[in-house]
This record gives structure tokens, sequence and C-alpha cells, in this order.
């Protein structure tokens, strides 16, 4: 099933017809999940969703389904940092121990800055970093404990490492430089702005803030294994990381596509946010011959340039990729694990941005 909100015009049917196409790869024929596709194409917005939210209950995906965003949070993390440096209050040089104060004296985390940390350039990596994934995390005092312990092999800013630990640590200083819970912090300087009212950050603890909301739960997926079994439960809050802010962050394909406009620069936002945005997308670090490393965000050097942002975990895959030269971008949540929707995502734009020549 394909639904489509907005004009029924020539290119919305066109559109309709290359999304259909290119993400009939990541939807499941056994209705373990489906597929959440948010357009921004011509200044509109289009809504495309197919499959089970909730296969064992015959939910159907709709444009207001919750979706985990995995590592999609990063880029709001990303933001809430680049504001800050637009703002003057952090330096992305400025070393994250300057903020986490219980990393020891010549310890190697502590030459690591917050531009290395949001860039993957730290340095750092962990075993909850890459496959094959133990069962084991860490408490806050487990955490500190590892990074004063941990040897690097090159200096910072040398050499790029996908880290989620980094982000973490990056979260931590957000919250010890201006003393206020992450989920706080993104509420009030991105979701509060820019009037995303259907994402949130769970704490994950007993507090009033520790979990989805018993309205926000029964919009949320059913999370699916590649095999198509079940894993966990809609809305759930699981971390390698035991300690409130840590945990999996959720949005609707309608909230997203408000968050993609915003950094495409067609929404009405504050200088602040709109500059920070601006700032997120830009090349720090060359990862390879055709692609950089910015806040987060990735940049794919082909013409015309995506800047994009994947996210994967066993039960859940998202992508969010835009061409601002073409004002065109796009968002894909399955809640199926191991679906890579940076594929079909990338492929969509570029047909339709080809067939705009």
């Amino acid at each position: 099933m394909a639904l489509i909100a907005g004009p029924s015009v020539a290119s919305g049917r066109d559109a309709e017809r290359i999304v259909t196409r290119q993400v009939a790869s990541i939807v499941p024929p056994d209705g373990a999940g489906g597929v959440a596709v948010a357009l921004r194409i011509d200044g509109r917005s289009l809504f495309f969703n197919y499959g089970w939210a909730d296969r064992a209950n015959k939910r159907p995906i709709t444009t207001d389904t919750l979706f985990n965003l995995a590592s999609l949070r990063k880029v709001f993390e990303a933001t809430l940092l680049a504001q800050a440096v637009r703002n003057g209050d952090l330096g992305l040089d400025n070393p994250v121990a300057k903020y986490v104060v219980e990393l020891q004296q010549g310890g190697d985390i502590r030459q690591a800055t917050l531009g290395h940390l949001a860039t993957h350039t730290s340095g750092l990596l962990l075993p909850q970093d890459h496959p094959p994934w133990p069962d084991w995390g860490y408490t806050l005092p487990e955490f500190i404990h590892t990074l004063n312990a941990w040897k690097a092999d090159t200096a910072p800013g040398q050499r790029h490492l996908y880290t989620h630990a980094g982000f973490v640590l990056l979260q931590l200083a957000l919250e010890r430089r201006y003393a206020m819970p992450i989920d706080e912090l993104i509420n009030r300087q991105v979701l509060q702005p820019l009037g995303m009212i259907s994402t949130m950050l769970p704490l994950g603890d007993d507090g009033p803030r520790g979990g989805l909301t018993p309205e926000y739960k029964s919009r949320a997926v059913q999370g699916y294994a590649d095999d198509s079994e079940p894993i966990g439960q809609p809305g759930e809050q699981t971390s390698y990381y035991h300690w409130p802010g840590t945990g999996q962050m959720y949005s609707s394909p309608r909230d997203m596509m408000t968050f993609l406009a915003a950094n495409l620069d067609e929404l009405p936002v504050d200088q602040s946010l709109r500059d920070a945005m601006a700032l997120a997308h830009r090349n720090v670090f060359r990862i390879g011959p055709r692609n950089s490393q910015a806040l987060a965000w990735e940049i794919s050097g082909k013409k015309p340039t995506i800047i994009e942002k994947y996210g994967g975990l066993n039960n859940a895959s998202a992508y969010i990729g835009m061409m601002p030269t073409r004002k065109l971008g796009i968002v894909i949540f399955s809640n199926r694990g191991n679906q890579y929707p940076n594929e079909p995502g990338r492929r969509i734009m570029v047909e339709l941005a080809a067939a705009d020549e």
C-alpha cells in the first residue's frame, strides 16, 4: 500500500512511481515490518507508506507512526553542538575534558576535542561500536573508567573511525556545559522551535520523562529482525549505556519532514538554528576520494552533492538525505533491521534530480 499526501499533480505521481519502485527491495514481502518515506520536492512534502507497523495487530504504517531513529539521533546532537559554537558557548577545538572533568590527567582521551567527537576522528573505539556486538555495556562510572584507561592508536584528527561511544561522550559534554539533561536540550533548542511534537528522547529511568507515554507507545512500531522475528517491544529504551538519556530516540515521518525542510532552509526558523544547521553540514574531514565527514552528517562529493545520515539497529533502519542545491530531500524509515535505506534513498534523489534537468 502506498499513500501520498499533497497535490495530485504529475510530479507527485512521478515521484510515487519512483519511490515505490526503489524501496521495493526493502519492503518485506511477508509483512514483518514496512517502510515510510517522506519526500521533500519542489517546496512540497510527500508521504508514502508501505506495510505494517505491527503485523500481529494488523496496524499499518502511517505518516504519524513513531519509528526508532537509531543513529539519526546524532544529527540532533550535532545541531546542538553547532548552535553552541555559533553562540560562542563552545568551540569545536575545546577539549572534551574541559567539560567532563572526571577524565584524568595524562589519559589519551583528554586530547580529543568536541570537534573530533562530532566527526568520528577522536580515534575512540570501544567493543560496542562494531560487530561482533557484545552483550554488556557501561554504567556512567564504568564508562568514565574505560575512557581513562583507553589508549589511542593515533593522534586525534588523523583517522576516521565511526564511534557511537564518541557521541555518548559528546552528549555528556553538552549536558555538563548547560547543566541540563540531553532530552531537555534537544527539546528546547530544536524540537520546540520547529514544532516537532512527535519526536522525543525518553530518559529511560523511573522519572516522568522515563519512557514513551501510552499514547505515543500506541503509535510506535514493532521492530523486526531481518529474519522476520519480532525484537523487543514498541517504544522500548535499550542501550549499551546504562544511565538516563542514552537510549533510543523516536520520531514520525511527518516530524522528520519538518526537520528535513528546516535543514534545506525552507522553513522560517530562528537565525541561530538556521546558522547551526548550515555549520553542521560543512565538510570537516576527508574520508575518501568522494566522501567527507561533517558534524555527524556525511557528504557525498558526487554532483549534485548529497548530505546524509544512515542509522541501523537489529530491529530498525533509518536514513535522511538531501541535495541542498536542488532543494530535494528524503527520509526513509523501516521497522526491520539491516535494510540499508540509504541505498534506495540516494537512488530516488538522483533519479528525481535527473528528471528535473
